[in-house]
């Protein structure tokens, strides 16, 4: 028999992606521990513990399949999309920018995407993705404008070298030139987190951008177009950008 609290426990710690992945490969047959490899190391512990105290596993394993897809379900249904703006002296009515964005990236559990023209270290938003970067749980990418960021270097804005080093275990992806020498310019703005939820934006990762310009934002929770817009970056990669080493 469950444990409806644990289950609560359960369906509070996994994302919707975590449970869906763990559902398959019980489904499949195959052991706690096989099917424990789809989570990330840092946070696989605490769900076999969560599994156990809950009563779930390859014992109960029509039981345990069905409750994951429960928790998946759950975390799969799309909420009101939200303005998420940036005005001088807060003037806005609507949630702001920093405040949002800072919140959803710390609140991260198993990924950040990210996608800018720029970043400065002055950047709130800046620091806090350093501050994802280091934990070990999360998978964090980002894609970069190459000529903004080494073109006319500034010790006010990392180069891409410098994005990699200081976003420890970060994959950084760089716009590279075509055959003709050309560089795509990356003007794509957004965060995606836990392939569920996506802010896009007209914001910069910069102070101006944060507390001086008008910016608008639409925080969207749906799983099926964050996933669908971080595949379609994944997508590109062979042809627009390349991996910067630190």
């Amino acid at each position: 028999m469950t444990s409806l609290a644990t289950t609560n426990d359960l369906g509070a710690y996994l994302t919707g992606t975590e449970a869906e992945d763990l559902a398959d490969h019980l489904e499949a047959g195959e052991t706690l521990t096989q099917a424990l490899i789809t989570i990330g190391q840092a946070r696989r512990n605490r769900v076999r513990v969560l599994l156990e105290q809950a009563g779930l596993g390859p014992q109960a394993r029509q039981l345990s399949t069905a409750v994951l897809r429960a928790i998946h379900g759950a975390h799969s249904h799309s909420s009101t999309v939200m303005p998420v703006w940036t005005t001088p002296s807060n003037l806005s009515e609507e949630g702001q920018l920093t405040a949002s964005v800072h919140h959803l990236i710390a609140a991260a559990r198993e990924s950040v995407v990210c996608s800018t023209f720029n970043f400065q270290r002055s950047s709130v938003l800046w620091k806090a993705l350093r501050q994802a970067s280091a934990r070990p749980e999360l998978t964090v990418r980002v894609y970069i404008d190459t000529d903004v960021a080494d073109l006319n270097p500034e010790a006010w804005k990392p180069t891409t070298k410098q994005i990699a080093a200081e976003l420890a275990g970060a994959v950084v992806l760089r716009t590279r030139a075509s055959d003709d020498g050309n560089r795509p310019r990356n003007h794509a703005k957004f965060i995606a987190i836990d392939h569920q939820y996506l802010l896009v934006t007209s914001a910069n990762f910069s102070k101006s951008a944060e507390q001086l310009n008008v910016e608008l934002g639409l925080r969207i929770d749906d799983p099926i177009l964050t996933q669908s817009v971080e595949a379609q970056m994944r997508s590109l990669e062979p042809y627009l950008y390349e991996r910067v080493h630190s």
